[in-house]
């Protein structure tokens, strides 16, 4: 008897089949964000029986026809559910991009242990809700998650070790100024190429 990871491997591998015409990345991201729809079902109906969640998915036949017309007239966007409606997200996609961007505001108007503290916990929650959210792929994910949280708390942490650490000026503010443009800028691109 097939056990559940022997079933989506076989539907996974169904889909990678009949989508072998498209390009090598577009049939990977296809085949990511199947799999992460399925675990994320799986996650929220746990009772429900791996062959219905695979059902609500469709046909890999008709998912991968779907995918490569989407491809040949250029349509970006979600791949095909097989006419199941997609699955909603629980959490507005604006809230993890508001709590990456808030928290170097936060931390520059409270520059003491409790503020920096609540802005920590905000970026942190933040890329949280970007990395468990069904409005990005994988790839937008992760590089909303290194440019908003990562790379900041890198430069800062950089900063603040370095010899014109935390003494407060002009070198300061820009620098703090130039982190709260990237996030700024990475949280407006992600807002632009989110799915519905």
């Amino acid at each position: 008897m097939k056990t559940s990871a022997d079933l989506v491997r076989d539907y996974l591998s169904a889909v990678e089949r009949e989508a072998s015409a498209l390009p090598a990345d577009r049939r990977q991201e296809l085949l990511a964000d199947l799999a992460e729809h399925i675990e994320v079902t799986r996650a929220e109906r746990p009772d429900a029986a791996i062959g219905e969640v695979l059902a609500e998915l469709g046909d890999p036949r008709t998912i991968a026809a779907t995918a490569l017309t989407e491809a040949e007239n250029g349509a970006a966007g979600a791949p095909a559910r097989g006419g199941a409606t997609p699955r909603r997200g629980k959490v507005h996609p604006l809230a993890p991009l508001l709590m990456l961007t808030l928290s170097m505001p936060f931390m520059m108007v409270f520059p003491a242990a409790p503020g920096q503290l609540f802005g920590v916990l905000f970026r942190v929650i933040g890329a949280v809700l970007l990395c468990t959210s069904v409005h990005w792929t994988a790839v937008q994910k992760t590089t909303g998650v290194l440019l908003a949280a990562v790379l900041p708390s890198v430069i800062i942490a950089a900063w603040n070790l370095s010899s014109g650490g935390p003494a407060a000026g002009t070198p300061a503010l820009l620098a703090n100024l130039a982190m709260l443009a990237l996030m700024a800028g990475t949280a407006a691109w992600l807002w632009r190429v989110r799915r519905a």
